[in-house]
């Protein structure tokens, strides 16, 4: 069976202030997980070498395909070597999102932590009180 290379499901991703932005839509193939960690991973470098926030937009994401599970996971702990402290989550309450990201994405691990907002604006309130501000 020949795999699928078109990529479905799409991201956005910025930087403001010490925050890495990311807004995610639609189901996810394996395609759209490795062009995620291939542009996250290059939108990052101006925070790299400091400590910065992620703000994950997830209100429109649709979940994912299994196989896009071990690329997220090794992404996150890069993220977290390269100096990733918090990890803000905005989506509707969701148990099929929060089970599927509690499986990607560690909760605790070091001076790292991740949370869950039903809204941006709570998010961003918690990471400036961590110290992670977008500058909005």
């Amino acid at each position: 069976m020949q795999q699928n290379l078109i990529q479905h499901g799409e991201f956005e991703l910025s930087v403001k202030g010490n925050v890495l932005i990311a807004c995610l839509k639609g189901g996810w193939n394996e395609v759209a997980a490795r062009n995620f960690d291939r542009c996250l991973r290059e939108t990052a470098q101006p925070l790299l070498g400091k400590n910065w926030g992620h703000l994950v937009c997830l209100e429109d994401w649709s979940l994912g395909v299994p196989e896009m599970v071990p690329i997220v996971e090794d992404l996150v702990q890069w993220c977290i070597d390269n100096g990733l402290k918090c990890a803000a989550h905005v989506y509707s309450a969701s148990m099929m999102k929060k089970l599927t990201l509690d499986d990607m994405v560690v909760e605790k691990q070091g001076d790292f932590q991740r949370h869950h907002f039903s809204n941006k604006a709570e998010a961003t309130r918690w990471l400036a009180q961590q110290g992670f501000e977008t500058g909005e």
